[in-house]
């Protein structure tokens, strides 16, 4: 491991206790490194506003941290356990190519706003794709609302209930996801907020340009206080994750759904070939691993928000316990977005088995609809609700699933869906 950023002259480290500090830290800050060399580069900018560096040297530092971002992406650097972590690997890069010139990137920083800045960019990044990917759905949802309409039992207590269909399956889950994305942007909004130039939680002793800085870097604002700015780290992670974690929610009841109906007892769905794997031992079988795995995805993400929410029992001020936040956010988001991602391909292709969805509908599920007929021609729905209880099995006589769902003229429902409103929130989120 290079030499550290914090060494003091007299003191042995014990490689035992520095692999236990470090964790995967150097490996987990590939993922944010990029944001890092960004966040860098304006720091170097703004010290240069103030003095502490010339404009030669500015020059110098912004030339060598774009050619460090380069070299990273090609593979010509690589950020391994030579690093304790990717803020030490940018720093010692710097000093090795521009002496003590890079020695000085460091002024007025600390470890801790300069970690916070790093994955508050990468967090807005990865909430920026979750309200893309749900967009995509919602898109796709839509698309499959107006150009299916096939009847389809719908279920209460996963007991046949009343005549559905599949547009209204896919109106459910476009509106679902039409608020997942909005959420996305709402808690983007939340965390699109500068720590950087907060130090280690209690300012410096520098006129730091952080309006400039903020500007520079995207944000919508600064954060002011640099207490509350380390208050924050895990509060704005769990946040996210529970963004994260409610678009999986739906996605965990789309995919059991999708369990259900393609099983041979319901036989509803035909998923895409590219959906299902075979089995090891069993030749005839090809399993629905896919959206099984969609539907586990959740329990990552749940993981990583209680992991993060775990570690903040903590007292003002900075605490070496979140470092453990960066693998939560890391490990959820891969797990959760990778999941997101395959759904609009998944909707777009699967098949629906007309044939068998209408084979599933029983006479007594029009039963609601000639109680509330009844109701409509006067009678008091309790004594409508009785007799078609009791004539159930023959309320079917003389109906057809699409004569149900034509009269179904609530707002939303059978021959109302709305797919224009619909349409026009998801447009109101670009």
């Amino acid at each position: 491991m290079s030499d550290l950023l914090w060494q003091k002259s007299g003191i042995q480290t014990d490689a035992r206790i520095m692999r236990f500090l470090a964790g995967d830290d150097v490996i987990l800050d590939r993922e944010f490194f990029l944001f890092d060399i960004e966040a860098s580069t304006a720091h170097v900018e703004g010290l240069a506003r103030i003095g502490i560096l010339n404009q030669q040297e500015c020059s110098d530092l912004s030339r060598e941290l774009a050619l460090l971002g380069d070299d990273f992406r090609t593979g010509t650097f690589v950020l391994d356990d030579r690093f304790e972590d990717g803020h030490s690997a940018i720093e010692a890069r710097l000093i090795e190519r521009l002496g003590d010139t890079g020695g000085k990137v460091h002024s007025g920083r600390s470890r801790n706003d300069q970690v916070l800045v790093a994955s508050r960019l990468w967090l807005k990044s990865k909430l920026l794709e979750l309200s893309s990917i749900c967009a995509a759905v919602a898109n796709v949802c839509i698309y499959r609302a107006e150009r299916d309409v096939l009847p389809m039992p719908g279920y209460t207590h996963l007991q046949r209930a009343v005549v559905s269909s599949t547009a209204m399956w896919f109106a459910a889950f476009a509106e679902a996801f039409i608020d997942n994305a909005w959420r996305a942007r709402q808690t983007f909004d939340l965390i699109d907020a500068n720590p950087l130039g907060t130090a280690a939680g209690y300012g410096v002793n520098l006129k730091l340009d952080r309006e400039q800085t903020t500007t520079r870097l995207g944000f919508a604002r600064m954060q002011i206080s640099p207490i509350y700015t380390q208050l924050s780290r895990g509060k704005f992670e769990m946040a996210a994750l529970d963004t994260l974690g409610a678009s999986l929610l739906d996605l965990r009841r789309l995919a059991w759904d999708l369990s259900l109906f393609t099983t041979a007892e319901f036989g509803f769905v035909n998923l895409p070939a590219q959906y299902t794997t075979g089995s090891s031992i069993m030749p005839n079988k090809r399993n629905p691993d896919v959206i099984e795995l969609m539907r586990a995805s959740y329990a990552s993400v749940a993981a990583a928000r209680t992991e993060i929410e775990q570690l903040l029992s903590l007292p003002t001020g900075y605490q070496r316990d979140v470092q453990a936040s960066k693998g939560s956010i890391f490990h959820g988001f891969h797990r959760g977005l990778d999941a997101l991602a395959l759904l609009p391909d998944l909707l777009e292709q699967l098949e629906w088995n007309a044939a068998k969805m209408r084979a599933a509908i029983e006479p007594s599920m029009y039963a609601t609809d000639v109680a509330i007929e009844a109701a409509i021609s006067g009678v008091p729905f309790r004594d409508a609700y009785r007799a078609a209880a009791d004539t159930a099995s023959e309320a079917g006589q003389g109906r057809s699933p699409e004569s149900s769902l034509a009269a179904r003229t609530s707002p939303g429902s059978g021959a109302d869906l709305r797919l224009d409103e619909l349409r026009d929130r998801l447009a109101g989120l670009r």
